[in-house]
């Protein structure tokens, strides 16, 4: 279970780092095994920062950060049960290298024991587990590839560890249509095998299409989450509305969010810092609506 507990995370600012500013700010939120759990919202609302505090490759400013009741700590335990997809597959590769030399850097790292043989069986397995065809990418350089062989190469490459949980940041951003669907159903099989995936992304469309759980942020701060269904299904904070409203439909004009008369937040009494649960499952922030008198989330 990846459990986030109140986790902050503040940067220096200003020309001689004496100011900051709050990238994530109190965020909540679980992650089971076999679970997908989708992280939406607009460019700069410090999901990435929160993919890279997860990969622990930024430490958290305040809060809890745990996997399976551990805390977060990068090491080579660590990184052989969490691995991470990035948005841009071609900067992971060096190009001057063939592009199974990913699989050779999990070897020499984590496999240095195992035959020849045995490891060339368990890289076409992998491979193939990824819907590739190990004659067709294998030995060959990264621009001889397209984006989508070289991201499920690399999901290959994570599915050689014990792997327990993958952060798929904005993996299917630059692909086409066509590869976006292949790569979200090789998400949908990882998930089937009971492997947790944090998928985060901006694209409403993309997000609903696998996620049990929804976690919409807005300037580093949770306005809404719980079940996918409820969230989309009767979306209450009015950033979650303008975001639905947002997404194009055919033959159909764009609207934007309708106004919310009231703040299902403080109808609950919530303190400030607090989610309101206002139905089993599904968790709102406060609206910032005139007539609560609170500053807006």
């Amino acid at each position: 279970m990846l459990t986030l507990d109140r986790v902050t995370k503040t940067f220096r600012a200003g020309a001689f780092g004496g100011g900051s500013v709050t990238a994530v700010d109190r965020v909540s939120f679980e992650a089971a095994p076999g679970e997908l759990v989708s992280l939406i919202g607009e460019s700069g609302s410090g999901k990435s920062t929160i993919g890279r505090m997860v990969l622990g490759l930024t430490g958290v400013s305040a809060g809890s950060l745990t996997l399976d009741g551990e805390q977060v700590r990068p090491g080579k335990d660590f990184y052989r049960r969490v691995q991470g997809v990035f948005q841009d597959p071609f900067s992971c590769y060096n190009p001057v290298f063939k592009a199974d030399r990913v699989f050779a850097l999990v070897r020499r790292a984590y496999h240095p024991g195992v035959s020849d043989k045995e490891w060339a069986d368990r890289v076409e397995k992998a491979v193939r587990d990824v819907r590739l065809d190990p004659g067709q990418v294998l030995g060959r350089y990264p621009h001889q590839l397209s984006g989508g062989q070289l991201q499920r190469l690399l999901i290959a490459r994570a599915l050689l560890l014990d792997l327990r949980f993958l952060v798929a940041d904005e993996i299917t951003s630059m692909l086409d249509a066509s590869t976006r669907i292949d790569v979200l159903n090789l998400l949908a099989g990882l998930k089937e095998r009971g492997l947790g995936v944090l998928y985060i992304t901006h694209d409403l469309s993309l997000g609903t299409y696998l996620a049990e759980k929804t976690v919409v942020l807005r300037k580093g701060r949770v306005v809404e989450r719980g079940d996918t269904q409820k969230v989309f299904g009767n979306p209450l904070h009015p950033y979650t509305r303008t975001l639905l409203a947002a997404v194009p439909r055919l033959n159909q004009p764009w609207t934007s969010a309708e106004p919310v008369e009231a703040c299902a937040y403080h109808e609950g009494g919530a303190r400030d810092t607090d989610l309101h649960e206002t139905e089993p499952g599904h968790f709102v922030a406060c609206a910032g609506l005139p007539d609560c008198g609170r500053t807006s989330a």
